[in-house]
């Protein structure tokens, strides 16, 4: 399998390359790219899901339970990014919403969240989590598989 450099950063004279071999380089400006990590790495996933205020705390640590928003390492976890908004549903025939009423447009102020989870079994077993502790009956979430670059 061909490994592609994960991180590049400007420095002077020499590239690392995914041979190991260190190659003398004059490029413009003197400068060119180096690769910051060669190792290779777990799967990362974002996943973002939007929850109402009063069932935030209870979905993140539902989420958080499963390693999810631990950082490799292990020297940062439960991290996340929250940003509010407003979410916007119809609640059609045959739906029990939480919130609403079927038939009526409903706005709800919900919080964004957004965590790293590293490897496939975490992101799986985090949106597991998050269904199981979310109170809506269809509740709105993504997962994006990210690259190392």
């Amino acid at each position: 399998m061909t490994q592609i450099p994960r991180v590049l950063s400007l420095c002077r004279r020499q590239v690392v390359i995914p041979s190991k071999q260190l190659i003398s380089l004059q490029a413009r400006h003197n400068y060119i790219y180096r690769s910051m990590m060669t190792t290779p790495s777990a799967d990362r996933y974002k996943l973002i899901f939007f929850v109402p205020h009063p069932s935030l705390e209870a979905c993140k640590e539902a989420v958080f339970a499963t390693g999810a928003g631990t950082f490799p390492g292990g020297k940062y976890s439960k991290a996340c990014f929250q940003s509010p908004g407003i979410g916007q549903f119809l609640p059609g025939e045959g739906a029990n919403p939480n919130i609403g009423a079927v038939g009526t447009v409903e706005s709800v102020e919900e919080m964004k969240v957004e965590i790293l989870c590293v490897g496939r079994k975490t992101m799986l077993d985090a949106v597991q989590a998050l269904l199981k502790a979310h109170p809506y009956e269809e509740p709105a979430y993504e997962v994006y598989k990210l690259e190392n670059v």
